[in-house]
């Protein structure tokens, strides 16, 4: 099974990710690896978890990493929680699998 599979999800609007973040942390990183505990993706931000500055870290940080616009990212559940969900546009599962799986550029 390829990394980070259990955590990207297919739904009738899109396709989902399971993030688990951490926010404040020393560097921003994403992947940062995989929780098989939650089925999660690791996503680590470096800005703090005050004002939402948090989540608009997670979508910029996803965004680029996708490399798609910021626009089509959207955290859709766990606005105030470690644990969330983000709905991506515009790309297909298994493309996200490959960009995910792909080196850091």
């Amino acid at each position: 099974m390829e990394p980070y599979a259990d955590a990207v999800v297919e739904t009738g609007k899109g396709v989902t990710i399971a993030l688990d973040v951490t926010a404040g942390a020393k560097r921003s990183s994403f992947p940062a690896g995989y929780n098989e505990w939650r089925k999660s993706i690791r996503c680590q931000v470096s800005a703090p978890a005050v004002g939402g500055k948090a989540n608009r870290a997670i979508i910029d940080l996803v965004a680029e990493r996708l490399s798609i616009p910021r626009a089509d990212v959207q955290i859709v559940a766990g606005h105030t929680s470690s644990s969330k969900t983000v709905a991506v546009a515009g790309l297909t599962r298994s493309r996200i699998l490959e960009r995910l799986s792909a080196p850091d550029r």
